[in-house]
Protein backbone atom coordinates (compact mmCIF):
# COMPACT_ATOMS: atom_id res chain seq x y z
CA UNK A 1 0.00 0.00 0.00
CA UNK A 2 1.48 3.39 -0.96
CA UNK A 3 2.67 5.57 1.91
CA UNK A 4 0.68 8.72 2.55
CA UNK A 5 2.24 12.15 2.08
CA UNK A 6 3.86 13.55 5.26
CA UNK A 7 1.35 13.95 8.11
CA UNK A 8 3.61 15.50 10.79
CA UNK A 9 3.44 19.20 9.78
CA UNK A 10 -0.36 19.46 9.87
CA UNK A 11 -0.61 17.13 12.87
CA UNK A 12 1.90 19.08 14.98
CA UNK A 13 0.32 22.41 14.06
CA UNK A 14 -3.05 21.08 15.21
CA UNK A 15 -1.52 19.70 18.43
CA UNK A 16 0.08 23.01 19.36
CA UNK A 17 -3.32 24.66 19.10
CA UNK A 18 -5.50 21.95 20.64
CA UNK A 19 -3.46 19.92 23.14
CA UNK A 20 -5.07 19.54 26.54
CA UNK A 21 -3.23 21.13 29.45
CA UNK A 22 -2.20 18.18 31.63
CA UNK A 23 0.15 18.16 34.62
CA UNK A 24 2.53 15.58 33.17
CA UNK A 25 2.78 17.67 30.00
CA UNK A 26 3.58 20.77 32.01
CA UNK A 27 6.48 18.98 33.70
CA UNK A 28 7.36 16.01 31.44
CA UNK A 29 10.08 14.38 33.53
CA UNK A 30 10.69 10.67 32.85
CA UNK A 31 9.09 9.72 36.18
CA UNK A 32 6.00 11.85 35.55
CA UNK A 33 5.53 10.42 32.06
CA UNK A 34 6.04 6.88 33.32
CA UNK A 35 3.49 7.07 36.14
CA UNK A 36 0.94 8.88 33.98
CA UNK A 37 1.19 6.33 31.18
CA UNK A 38 0.69 3.41 33.56
CA UNK A 39 -2.29 5.14 35.17
CA UNK A 40 -3.86 5.96 31.80
CA UNK A 41 -3.95 2.33 30.70
CA UNK A 42 -7.66 1.43 30.82
CA UNK A 43 -8.47 4.76 32.55
CA UNK A 44 -9.84 8.01 31.11
CA UNK A 45 -7.62 11.08 31.48
CA UNK A 46 -10.23 12.98 33.51
CA UNK A 47 -10.53 10.11 35.98
CA UNK A 48 -6.77 9.62 36.30
CA UNK A 49 -5.83 13.23 37.09
CA UNK A 50 -6.90 13.09 40.74
CA UNK A 51 -4.94 9.88 41.23
CA UNK A 52 -1.89 11.38 39.54
CA UNK A 53 -1.97 14.49 41.75
CA UNK A 54 -2.34 12.47 44.95
CA UNK A 55 0.41 10.07 43.88
CA UNK A 56 2.94 12.80 43.14
CA UNK A 57 2.28 14.49 46.46
CA UNK A 58 2.82 11.20 48.31
CA UNK A 59 5.63 9.77 46.15
CA UNK A 60 7.44 12.65 44.42
CA UNK A 61 10.52 10.60 43.44
CA UNK A 62 11.33 7.13 42.17
CA UNK A 63 13.13 6.45 45.46
CA UNK A 64 9.92 7.28 47.34
CA UNK A 65 8.07 4.78 45.16
CA UNK A 66 10.71 2.12 45.75
CA UNK A 67 10.47 2.59 49.53
CA UNK A 68 6.67 2.83 49.78
CA UNK A 69 4.98 0.24 52.08
CA UNK A 70 2.69 -2.15 50.24
CA UNK A 71 -0.54 -1.06 51.97
CA UNK A 72 0.12 2.62 51.23
CA UNK A 73 0.97 1.77 47.62
CA UNK A 74 -2.28 -0.13 47.15
CA UNK A 75 -4.25 2.65 48.85
CA UNK A 76 -2.83 5.25 46.45
CA UNK A 77 -3.89 3.02 43.54
CA UNK A 78 -7.30 2.13 44.98
CA UNK A 79 -9.98 2.40 42.30
CA UNK A 80 -7.66 2.31 39.27
CA UNK A 81 -7.80 -1.48 39.05
CA UNK A 82 -5.25 -3.85 37.52
CA UNK A 83 -3.14 -3.81 40.70
CA UNK A 84 -0.39 -5.84 39.04
CA UNK A 85 0.51 -2.58 37.29
CA UNK A 86 1.27 -0.74 40.52
CA UNK A 87 3.24 -3.69 41.85
CA UNK A 88 5.29 -3.70 38.65
CA UNK A 89 5.80 0.06 39.03
CA UNK A 90 7.40 -0.54 42.40
CA UNK A 91 9.47 -3.50 41.19
CA UNK A 92 10.79 -1.35 38.35
CA UNK A 93 11.45 1.57 40.71
CA UNK A 94 13.57 -0.64 42.94
CA UNK A 95 15.58 -1.83 39.94
CA UNK A 96 16.02 1.74 38.76
CA UNK A 97 17.35 2.72 42.18
CA UNK A 98 19.72 -0.27 42.27
CA UNK A 99 20.99 -0.05 38.69
CA UNK A 100 20.54 3.54 37.55
CA UNK A 101 20.87 5.67 40.66
CA UNK A 102 17.15 6.38 40.95
CA UNK A 103 16.77 7.85 37.44
CA UNK A 104 15.05 6.15 34.52
CA UNK A 105 17.53 5.32 31.76
CA UNK A 106 17.30 7.29 28.52
CA UNK A 107 17.64 4.12 26.46
CA UNK A 108 14.70 2.36 24.80
CA UNK A 109 15.97 -1.19 25.32
CA UNK A 110 16.81 -0.55 28.97
CA UNK A 111 13.35 0.91 29.54
CA UNK A 112 11.79 -2.08 27.81
CA UNK A 113 13.63 -4.43 30.18
CA UNK A 114 11.97 -2.95 33.29
CA UNK A 115 8.94 -4.77 34.82
CA UNK A 116 5.62 -3.54 33.50
CA UNK A 117 7.08 -1.46 30.68
CA UNK A 118 6.11 -2.70 27.24
CA UNK A 119 6.79 -1.31 23.79
CA UNK A 120 4.19 1.44 24.02
CA UNK A 121 5.22 2.71 27.46
CA UNK A 122 8.93 2.54 26.59
CA UNK A 123 8.16 4.49 23.42
CA UNK A 124 6.17 7.12 25.29
CA UNK A 125 8.83 7.64 27.97
CA UNK A 126 11.67 7.49 25.48
CA UNK A 127 10.20 9.94 22.98
CA UNK A 128 8.44 12.40 25.30
CA UNK A 129 10.93 12.55 28.18
CA UNK A 130 14.20 11.84 26.35
CA UNK A 131 13.50 12.86 22.74
CA UNK A 132 14.34 9.40 21.40
CA UNK A 133 13.13 8.73 17.83
CA UNK A 134 10.94 5.78 18.80
CA UNK A 135 7.20 5.19 18.14
CA UNK A 136 4.53 4.84 20.84
CA UNK A 137 1.66 2.85 19.38
CA UNK A 138 -1.47 2.43 21.49
CA UNK A 139 -5.11 1.80 20.59
CA UNK A 140 -5.65 5.43 19.64
CA UNK A 141 -2.74 5.37 17.21
CA UNK A 142 -3.81 2.06 15.68
CA UNK A 143 -7.30 3.46 15.10
CA UNK A 144 -5.95 6.63 13.49
CA UNK A 145 -3.69 4.71 11.12
CA UNK A 146 -6.28 2.08 10.23
CA UNK A 147 -8.51 4.93 9.04
CA UNK A 148 -5.78 7.03 7.46
CA UNK A 149 -4.73 4.06 5.34
CA UNK A 150 -8.22 2.51 5.07
CA UNK A 151 -6.68 -0.74 6.28
CA UNK A 152 -9.13 -3.46 7.29
CA UNK A 153 -6.61 -5.86 8.79
CA UNK A 154 -7.17 -7.02 12.38
CA UNK A 155 -5.27 -4.60 14.65
CA UNK A 156 -5.10 -7.24 17.41
CA UNK A 157 -2.82 -9.33 15.17
CA UNK A 158 0.81 -8.70 16.24
CA UNK A 159 1.96 -8.77 12.60
CA UNK A 160 -0.55 -6.05 11.70
CA UNK A 161 0.47 -3.92 14.69
CA UNK A 162 4.08 -4.27 13.58
CA UNK A 163 3.17 -3.10 10.06
CA UNK A 164 1.27 -0.11 11.45
CA UNK A 165 4.24 0.71 13.69
CA UNK A 166 6.44 0.90 10.59
CA UNK A 167 4.05 3.51 9.15
CA UNK A 168 4.05 5.47 12.41
CA UNK A 169 7.85 5.46 12.41
CA UNK A 170 8.04 6.51 8.74
CA UNK A 171 6.01 9.64 9.47
CA UNK A 172 7.82 10.53 12.72
CA UNK A 173 9.94 13.69 12.44
CA UNK A 174 13.43 13.26 13.87
CA UNK A 175 13.32 16.65 15.55
CA UNK A 176 9.99 16.18 17.36
CA UNK A 177 9.38 12.49 18.15
CA UNK A 178 7.68 13.18 21.48
CA UNK A 179 5.22 15.84 20.30
CA UNK A 180 4.43 13.70 17.25
CA UNK A 181 3.59 10.66 19.41
CA UNK A 182 1.53 12.79 21.78
CA UNK A 183 -0.27 14.43 18.87
CA UNK A 184 -1.28 11.07 17.40
CA UNK A 185 -2.63 9.91 20.78
CA UNK A 186 -4.45 13.21 21.25
CA UNK A 187 -5.98 13.00 17.79
CA UNK A 188 -7.34 9.55 18.57
CA UNK A 189 -8.66 10.68 21.96
CA UNK A 190 -10.33 13.92 20.83
CA UNK A 191 -11.12 13.64 17.11
CA UNK A 192 -10.72 10.17 15.55
CA UNK A 193 -13.10 8.71 18.12
CA UNK A 194 -13.88 5.07 18.86
CA UNK A 195 -17.42 3.67 18.98
CA UNK A 196 -18.95 6.62 17.18
CA UNK A 197 -18.60 9.04 14.34
CA UNK A 198 -15.16 10.67 14.15
CA UNK A 199 -15.06 14.47 14.10
CA UNK A 200 -13.65 14.63 10.59
CA UNK A 201 -14.39 18.34 10.18
CA UNK A 202 -11.98 19.05 13.05
CA UNK A 203 -9.28 16.65 11.85
CA UNK A 204 -6.06 18.12 10.48
CA UNK A 205 -5.51 14.98 8.41
CA UNK A 206 -9.00 14.67 6.92
CA UNK A 207 -7.74 15.65 3.46
CA UNK A 208 -5.37 12.64 3.55
CA UNK A 209 -7.70 10.10 5.20
CA UNK A 210 -8.45 7.22 2.87
CA UNK A 211 -11.27 5.81 5.02
CA UNK A 212 -13.03 9.18 4.96
CA UNK A 213 -12.70 9.31 1.18
CA UNK A 214 -14.03 5.76 0.85
CA UNK A 215 -16.76 6.16 3.49
CA UNK A 216 -15.49 3.11 5.40
CA UNK A 217 -14.64 4.69 8.77
CA UNK A 218 -17.57 2.86 10.44
CA UNK A 219 -15.91 -0.49 9.80
CA UNK A 220 -12.51 0.57 11.10
CA UNK A 221 -10.52 -0.42 12.99
CA UNK A 222 -11.13 -4.16 12.68
CA UNK A 223 -10.69 -6.16 15.88
CA UNK A 224 -11.04 -9.85 16.55
CA UNK A 225 -14.05 -10.56 18.73
CA UNK A 226 -13.10 -11.03 22.38
CA UNK A 227 -13.70 -14.38 24.07
CA UNK A 228 -16.81 -14.58 26.20
CA UNK A 229 -16.12 -13.96 29.89
CA UNK A 230 -16.73 -16.70 32.43
CA UNK A 231 -19.61 -15.90 34.81
CA UNK A 232 -18.68 -16.45 38.46
CA UNK A 233 -21.33 -16.31 41.24
CA UNK A 234 -19.92 -14.54 44.32
CA UNK A 235 -21.30 -14.15 47.84
CA UNK A 236 -20.17 -11.08 49.81
CA UNK A 237 -20.64 -10.97 53.59
CA UNK A 238 -20.58 -7.56 55.26
CA UNK A 239 -20.07 -8.43 58.90
CA UNK A 240 -19.93 -5.52 61.35
CA UNK A 241 -18.85 -5.43 64.98
CA UNK A 242 -18.12 -2.63 67.43
CA UNK A 243 -14.53 -2.73 66.05
CA UNK A 244 -15.53 -2.25 62.43
CA UNK A 245 -16.13 -4.46 59.41
CA UNK A 246 -14.64 -7.89 58.84
CA UNK A 247 -12.19 -7.88 55.92
CA UNK A 248 -9.82 -10.52 54.62
CA UNK A 249 -6.63 -10.44 52.59
CA UNK A 250 -6.68 -12.19 49.24
CA UNK A 251 -3.93 -14.70 48.32
CA UNK A 252 -0.56 -13.34 47.20
CA UNK A 253 -1.11 -14.61 43.66
CA UNK A 254 -4.03 -14.54 41.26
CA UNK A 255 -6.94 -12.16 40.81
CA UNK A 256 -6.67 -9.02 43.04
CA UNK A 257 -3.58 -10.55 44.61
CA UNK A 258 -2.72 -9.33 48.10
CA UNK A 259 -5.63 -6.89 48.36
CA UNK A 260 -8.25 -6.59 51.11
CA UNK A 261 -11.91 -7.38 50.60
CA UNK A 262 -15.09 -8.04 52.57
CA UNK A 263 -15.51 -11.69 53.42
CA UNK A 264 -16.13 -13.36 50.07
CA UNK A 265 -16.92 -16.79 48.70
CA UNK A 266 -16.83 -17.60 44.99
CA UNK A 267 -20.17 -19.38 45.00
CA UNK A 268 -23.81 -18.51 45.66
CA UNK A 269 -24.64 -19.10 49.35
CA UNK A 270 -27.96 -19.11 51.16
CA UNK A 271 -28.07 -17.33 54.50
CA UNK A 272 -27.88 -20.66 56.32
CA UNK A 273 -24.71 -21.68 54.48
CA UNK A 274 -23.21 -18.20 54.89
CA UNK A 275 -23.84 -18.35 58.64
CA UNK A 276 -22.10 -21.72 58.68
CA UNK A 277 -19.01 -20.23 57.01
CA UNK A 278 -18.96 -17.48 59.65
CA UNK A 279 -19.27 -20.09 62.39
CA UNK A 280 -16.09 -21.69 61.02
CA UNK A 281 -14.36 -18.39 61.88
CA UNK A 282 -15.79 -18.52 65.40
CA UNK A 283 -18.45 -15.92 64.69
CA UNK A 284 -22.04 -16.37 65.77
CA UNK A 285 -24.43 -14.06 63.91
CA UNK A 286 -28.14 -13.36 63.79
CA UNK A 287 -30.27 -13.50 60.64
CA UNK A 288 -28.68 -11.24 58.01
CA UNK A 289 -30.15 -8.75 55.57
CA UNK A 290 -29.79 -9.47 51.86
CA UNK A 291 -27.40 -7.19 50.00
CA UNK A 292 -28.42 -5.70 46.65
CA UNK A 293 -27.04 -7.64 43.68
CA UNK A 294 -24.02 -6.17 41.89
CA UNK A 295 -21.75 -7.05 39.01
CA UNK A 296 -18.09 -6.42 38.29
CA UNK A 297 -16.37 -7.13 34.98
CA UNK A 298 -12.73 -8.21 34.82
CA UNK A 299 -10.96 -8.84 31.52
CA UNK A 300 -11.73 -12.57 31.53
CA UNK A 301 -14.41 -13.06 34.19
CA UNK A 302 -17.64 -11.48 35.45
CA UNK A 303 -18.47 -11.54 39.12
CA UNK A 304 -22.22 -11.69 39.74
CA UNK A 305 -22.41 -10.71 43.39
CA UNK A 306 -25.04 -11.09 46.06
CA UNK A 307 -24.67 -11.48 49.79
CA UNK A 308 -25.65 -10.67 53.31
CA UNK A 309 -25.14 -8.02 55.95
CA UNK A 310 -24.90 -9.10 59.58
CA UNK A 311 -23.57 -8.16 63.01
CA UNK A 312 -21.19 -10.11 65.23
CA UNK A 313 -19.12 -9.56 68.37
CA UNK A 314 -15.54 -8.35 67.78
CA UNK A 315 -13.89 -11.67 68.60
CA UNK A 316 -10.25 -12.45 67.72
CA UNK A 317 -9.80 -13.51 64.11
CA UNK A 318 -7.46 -15.92 62.30
CA UNK A 319 -4.42 -14.56 60.43
CA UNK A 320 -5.39 -12.77 57.25
CA UNK A 321 -8.62 -11.37 58.72
CA UNK A 322 -9.07 -8.07 60.58
CA UNK A 323 -11.76 -5.78 61.92
CA UNK A 324 -11.39 -2.44 60.12
CA UNK A 325 -13.10 0.75 61.21
CA UNK A 326 -14.55 3.21 58.73
CA UNK A 327 -11.56 5.48 59.30
CA UNK A 328 -9.14 2.63 58.61
CA UNK A 329 -11.00 1.66 55.45
CA UNK A 330 -10.72 5.25 54.28
CA UNK A 331 -7.04 5.71 55.07
CA UNK A 332 -5.26 2.35 55.34
CA UNK A 333 -6.92 -0.59 53.61
CA UNK A 334 -7.37 -0.61 49.84
CA UNK A 335 -10.62 -2.22 48.74
CA UNK A 336 -10.75 -2.96 44.99
CA UNK A 337 -13.26 -1.21 42.76
CA UNK A 338 -15.08 -4.54 42.42
CA UNK A 339 -16.79 -3.70 45.72
CA UNK A 340 -17.83 -0.12 44.95
CA UNK A 341 -21.52 -1.10 45.19
CA UNK A 342 -20.97 -2.12 48.81
CA UNK A 343 -18.47 0.49 49.99
CA UNK A 344 -21.19 3.00 50.97
CA UNK A 345 -22.59 0.37 53.32
CA UNK A 346 -19.15 0.21 54.97
CA UNK A 347 -18.88 3.95 55.40
CA UNK A 348 -16.82 4.40 52.21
Amino acid sequence: MPTLPPIAPDLLCWFRQNARTLPFRQDPTPYHIWVSEIMLQQTRVAAALEYYDRWMKALPTIQDLADCPEEKLHKLWEGLGYYSRVRNLQKAARLVCEEYGGQLPGDYQKLLALPGIGEYTAGAIGSIAFGLPVPAVDGNVLRVFSRLYNDDRDITDPKVKKAFTVWVKEHQPADAPGPYNEALMELGALVCLPNGEPLCDACPLAHLCRARAAGTWRELPVKKAAKARRIQPVTVLLVESEAGFLIQKRPAKGLLAGLWQPLLFEEALSWEKAAGRLANLGLSVQQGQALPPAKHIFSHIEWHMSGWRASAPALPLPEGYVWASGEQLASEYALPGAFKAYKPLMGG
